[in-house]
Formats: C-alpha cells, sequence, structure tokens
C-alpha cells in the first residue's frame, strides 16, 4: 500500500483512526480472498490520520504519558454522555469533516477557518502536559498541535478585544442523549486575552501523533494545562474576541463551585471535596495536587495581585 504524507493529504480526507481500527478488525476476521477483494473495489483507501514532521516540543513535562487507551476510554465530553466509559462508543460515528471555526468579534478581518487552513498556520509540535480534572482525578497527554497565540494574532484584535470566548459544536442530530446532561449548550468557555496568548495554550489537532479520536474532542480543542479540565473546550466551531468578560458553561450551571479562572489550586475545595489529592488514571493511590498543576513557574505572574481564592 503507497504511504503518503500527512502533509500531502487534506485534512477532509483523513479517516479517523477508530474508523481505520475498525476497518482492520473487520478485515482480519474475513477469509483471505474476501479481503483482497475489499482490497481491491474500495472506492477510498483508508489511511490511518498520522501527522509527520511534529516538532518536540521544549514545554513538555517530563512525566511518562498516560496510556493510549486509558485517555481515549475515560472522558468528560456531556454531549454525547454523563458516562466517562461510554462516551468513545456515543462518539464514534461523530462527522468531523468537512468542518471549520468561525473567528469573529472585535477583530479587523473576520472569516471562517477550514482544518486545512488551520493546520497550515504554525508547525505542529507534541507537546506531553500534565492535566487534572476537577473531579480529581489526572492524566498526562501528548497532544499535537501549536500555541493558541499563532492563530490569534493572525486575526488583528482591536483595542476592545480584552477576553476570547470560545463554542463548541452541538447539534442534537449527533448528540441525542446531551438534553440527560444537566448543562446548557451549546458548550461555551472563555479566557482573559493574556491567559490566551500564553505559550501554554495549546490549540490541538492530535493524540499520540495521531488526529483526535470524537471522545478527546476532535477535530480540534483548546488545551489548557494549568486550569482544570473543563477550561479544555473540545471540537471548537467558534473563537471569538470579546470587549467583556464571556459566560461560561459550569459557571452558568454552578456558580457557587465553578468559577471564571478555575485555576488548578489545591488549597480551594469544591464544595463537595477536596482538591488537596489528585488520582492519576491507572493508578491506586493519590498524590498531592500541585499549584496551577505544576505550571507555576510559567503562568503564575498572569494573575499577580489576584485573590486566587475569590477568583477560582
Amino acid at each position: 500500500m503507497l504511504i503518503r504524507k500527512s502533509v500531502d493529504i487534506p485534512y477532509s480526507e483523513v479517516t479517523p483512526k477508530q474508523v481505520y481500527l475498525n476497518r482492520r478488525e473487520l478485515l482480519a476476521s474475513l477469509p483471505a480472498a474476501l479481503v483482497a477483494g475489499y482490497e481491491f473495489f474500495s472506492p477510498g483507501k483508508a489511511r490511518a490520520a498520522k501527522f509527520d514532521h511534529v516538532n518536540k516540543s521544549p514545554l513538555s513535562v517530563s512525566d511518562e504519558p498516560t496510556p493510549y487507551k486509558s485517555i481515549t476510554h475515560y472522558n468528560n465530553f456531556y454531549e454525547f454522555t454523563t458516562d466517562k466509559t461510554g462516551v468513545a462508543d456515543q462518539a464514534k460515528n461523530f462527522r468531523t469533516s468537512p468542518w471549520t471555526v468561525s473567528v469573529e468579534g472585535q477583530i479587523k478581518n473576520p472569516r471562517k477557518l477550514s482544518m486545512d487552513e488551520i493546520l497550515a498556520i504554525a508547525p505542529l509540535e507534541e507537546r506531553i502536559y500534565r492535566h487534572r480534572c476537577v473531579e480529581g482525578w489526572s492524566m498526562v497527554a501528548p497532544w499535537v498541535g501549536f500555541s493558541l497565540s499563532a492563530l490569534l494574532k493572525k486575526f488583528e484584535p482591536t483595542e476592545k478585544a480584552k477576553y476570547i470566548a470560545f463554542e463548541s459544536y452541538f447539534s442534537t442530530s449527533q448528540m441525542p442523549h446531551a438534553d440527560y446532561s444537566g448543562i446548557p449548550f451549546p458548550y461555551v468557555e472563555g479566557l482573559r486575552m493574556d491567559e490566551a496568548m500564553h505559550p501554554l495554550a495549546l490549540l490541538a489537532v492530535g493524540l499520540y501523533g495521531d488526529s483526535l479520536p470524537p471522545q478527546d474532542g476532535a477535530p480540534v480543542r483548546l488545551v489548557m494545562p494549568w486550569k482544570y479540565g473543563f477550561k479544555s473546550i473540545k471540537s471548537l466551531v467558534k473563537i471569538k474576541f470579546v470587549e467583556k468578560q464571556p459566560p461560561t458553561t459550569w459557571n452558568l450551571a454552578a456558580a457557587n463551585e465553578y468559577g471564571f479562572y478555575a485555576n488548578v489550586n489545591p488549597q480551594v475545595d469544591h464544595p463537595r471535596w477536596s482538591q488537596a489529592t489528585e488520582l492519576p488514571l491507572g493508578a491506586f493511590r493519590r498524590r498531592p495536587t500541585m499549584m496551577f498543576n505544576g505550571y507555576a513557574d510559567q503562568v503564575a505572574s498572569l494573575y499577580n495581585g489576584m485573590d486566587l481564592r475569590n477568583n477560582y
């Protein structure tokens, strides 16, 4: 089979990894003669969605990454289901092509970007980041992407742009169980401009060298490693430069439990549980939670003078 480099294949033609794996499982179960016929007559050869020419980022941590299966089979994605172990199955047929992200608001040239245009913005990097969920579990993930600032700088924000608002894709036809989640959709999030421009703020398009699985936010998502997981909005369709602090989904749903900033802070408990420790996926012992999830040296200066107990 001819192997083509990922840079030669438009995103719209890439086969999602789960579809590719399902196809391999199907072929493995068929007689050899039938497999040969299937390969020959298939109108479109399945291609693994592997990213080539990905740089290793100096922003990565040295922690051992969490196994791929754990990262892709224990997820928060309420549009599909509130069952963390069931998201992968519910999202397996999620359609991510064609896909556009609208960039709008307080900028000079608002427009919609295709995935191919997004992938052309900056060289892709592998960044191994720590993550901490507000519910108490954690993981280490090797993302593929580039700093969000690379995209934001291309749109020349006006002086009125103080925050960035984000919106996820939502469709009841693709996400029929969303009504049972207990939160409003589409999912929205927001960052202060200086947070969004920080080099650690990542626009991710891949995981473990492959394109993102649906359950992990395909085809493009935000990754904010020093904040609790709900700030890392998935399946982005809108990025908007705004003047005032934008609403965020979990703050709208329960303002006393989920603040706008959501910085990892072991000294500020959730109203229903302690945040002092965390349990890594696959581990049996909890460990102390680090301030800013271990990224204090890089990001603490963003919050100089702020009371991080009140601005949680």
